[in-house]
């Protein structure tokens, strides 16, 4: 691969572009793989918290917990329910979230898909040098005081 700048410009390059930059490609990746199989990004979540919990997930748990992905918020979260429970890829007991047999075939077929696509975004780059980006990325957060969760 060919870098934009030599290393000496790299480390005057503004992080506020490059990791823009980054969340955009990758991201934009993410969903074009995920509309493939009909799904968006915010009904992978919800269909993630529900996979693997015969019991179902409270609604307001699920909300609660993924309300804060790249700005979703709450509505999106629940918007994103209400369209699985309307394809019959969830279903509701009360406030309960359960995950169909649809719903967990897709979400087999999403969650390989998931694999190959980190695998290519991943391409050529060690796990050493992911988690030091990791880290050099949630220093630089921590420094300026922002916030930073996930699950």
């Amino acid at each position: 691969m060919e870098y934009s700048h030599s290393d000496a410009e790299l480390a005057g390059q503004p992080i506020g572009y490059w990791a823009w930059a980054a969340h955009t490609a990758a991201v934009a990746h993410i969903r074009a793989g995920l509309a493939r199989h009909g799904l968006n990004q915010p009904q992978w979540w919800v269909l993630n918290q529900l996979v693997g919990h015969p019991g179902g997930r409270g609604r307001t748990e699920v909300t609660d917990m993924l309300k804060d992905y790249l700005d979703t918020g709450a509505d999106g979260i629940r918007a994103a329910a209400d369209d699985l429970l309307g394809r019959g890829l969830a279903a509701a007991d009360g406030d309960r979230l359960h995950i169909t047999a649809d719903g967990a075939a897709l979400h087999a077929t999403c969650a390989a898909l998931q694999v190959e696509m980190r695998a290519r975004i991943h391409d050529g780059i060690s796990d050493e040098e992911y988690v030091r980006t990791l880290k050099v990325l949630q220093r630089m957060i921590h420094n300026v005081g922002g916030k930073m969760r996930h699950h």
